[in-house]
């Protein structure tokens, strides 16, 4: 049996999500943000709850639009590259870093470097000001090795009830967003060379658990093969 993945979000859920969490989450300025960083960036939760301030805004304040992740923060141990380019998350990250300094959580007393956040805490904190915490767990890799890595279950659990808030039960969770991100880019013509990079996976192989194509899209695929004849 093959393994269930998550629910991909049409552009209507996806836009029904975000309304409803503006108008039912007790931190919409940080819920909104943790969606988009996973539906438009394809950052992995756990990626998220590493992402530290220095990673995305400079000492001057200016906001990076291409963000650099290390390997120290992704599953593979590899760095690459997401980029906080989608409008709707650049407003996102404003609005969350100015209700968070507003908050007094992890802020200096200097604005003019990093927006008065202090550089080296986490972008994304619980609502007491922290850190997600993070739980030690084991894998098995490609090459049949077990290898240790972290996770944020806390926050993982916490995205996966933003969904149910949402009407959004059974087969979304909180692997949706970063689903929704490699399918909406295959939907608009990117390659899944493209694909493949923008999630950070070694091989192409890798990227076909997150290929969402609907059996229409397949046949209508199929039927409009030009053979030259």
């Amino acid at each position: 049996m093959e393994p269930k993945h998550a629910k991909v979000l049409t552009p209507a859920k996806f836009r029904h999500l975000l309304r409803v969490t503006e108008a039912t989450s007790r931190f919409p300025e940080r819920d909104t943000l943790i969606l988009l960083l996973g539906i438009t960036c394809g950052m992995r939760v756990t990626e998220i709850a590493r992402l530290e301030v220095h990673h995305v805004l400079l000492k001057s304040g200016t906001r990076n639009e291409e963000i650099g992740l290390p390997g120290s923060i992704t599953k593979g141990c590899r760095p690459r590259c997401v980029f906080l380019s989608y409008a709707g998350t650049v407003a996102a990250f404003d609005r969350y870093a100015e209700w968070r300094y507003r908050r007094g959580h992890g802020a200096s007393l200097d604005r003019r470097e990093y927006r008065g956040l202090m550089p080296r805490t986490r972008l994304v904190l619980t609502q007491k000001g922290g850190a997600f915490e993070l739980s030690t767990k084991r894998r098995v890799n490609s090459a049949g090795e077990t290898v240790e890595y972290l996770a944020a279950d806390s926050l993982q659990n916490y995205v996966t009830a933003l969904y149910r808030a949402a009407g959004l039960g059974d087969g979304y969770s909180s692997h949706t967003g970063r689903r929704t991100f490699a399918s909406r880019l295959l939907a608009n013509g990117h390659s899944l060379e493209t694909v493949q990079i923008l999630l950070g996976h070694a091989h192409l192989d890798h990227v076909s658990p997150y290929l969402d194509v609907s059996a229409r899209d397949r046949r209508e695929a199929v039927a409009a093969i030009d053979l030259g004849e």
